[in-house]
């Protein structure tokens, strides 16, 4: 074995099953990914370390553990269609297309949009689009998604990405306010009304184009 397939074991023992990521449709996805080859080589050696990894311009790949928490909270079926709002470098999103019919997964930086292309060819995963532009563009990729998971935390969940989920639809995100932790929620759609649960808290970065905007000031 590997060093990287010995961290990879050791992230999955130790990090994911120790904090209830028992759905081993999950965990078999996680373990499929080389997730250092989604990362920067600076990054390599801590590629499956408990942490947020620095991407530049104030962009984190989430912590394995939180990532696959929030994947598993979407329950995701081979039928469904996935949207991946920020999808930086395309770990959940190639996480998710082991569990899903097609993911569309949309990133504004192209480097990192880069890095998330060369890493899904080298898995030889096929059915996501990463498409490069802003979240207002994920209507134009398509009208409706069965399961959205964000990339980072958001200070509020865009009313435009909720009103993609299909009847039944489920979204995870991390919402975090000014104080205190963030907070794990899943967003499920039934009766054409948007529920939202606290699952857990997590401490995962806000993505800088869903952080709160200033106050206006006399």
């Amino acid at each position: 074995m590997s060093g990287y397939e010995l961290a990879r074991a050791n992230m999955i023992e130790r990090q994911l099953r120790p904090n209830t990521v028992t759905d081993e449709r999950v965990v078999k996805a996680v373990a499929n990914l080389r997730r250092e080859l989604f990362v920067p080589e600076l990054l390599h050696s801590t590629a499956y370390a408990d942490k947020d990894l620095p991407l530049g311009g104030g962009r984190y790949l989430m912590a394995p553990m939180v990532a696959a928490r929030l994947i598993q909270a979407l329950d995701a079926g081979p039928g469904d269609a996935a949207l991946v709002v920020a999808a930086g470098v395309g770990y959940e999103a190639a996480v998710l297309a082991q569990l899903c019919r097609s993911v569309v997964a949309l990133e504004d930086d192209a480097e990192l949009a880069r890095f998330g292309r060369a890493a899904l060819v080298d898995h030889r995963i096929a059915n996501v689009k990463l498409v490069e532009g802003s979240p207002a563009q994920a209507s134009r990729a398509r009208s409706a998604y069965d399961v959205v998971l964000f990339g980072g935390a958001v200070a509020e969940i865009p009313e435009e990405i909720g009103a993609q989920l299909t009847e039944g639809g489920r979204m995870a995100v991390v919402v975090r306010g000014e104080d205190g932790p963030g907070r794990a929620t899943l967003v499920t759609r039934a009766g054409g009304i948007l529920a939202r649960r606290v699952m857990f808290d997590a401490a995962t970065p806000v993505l800088p184009q869903f952080a709160r905007r200033p106050a206006f000031v006399f």
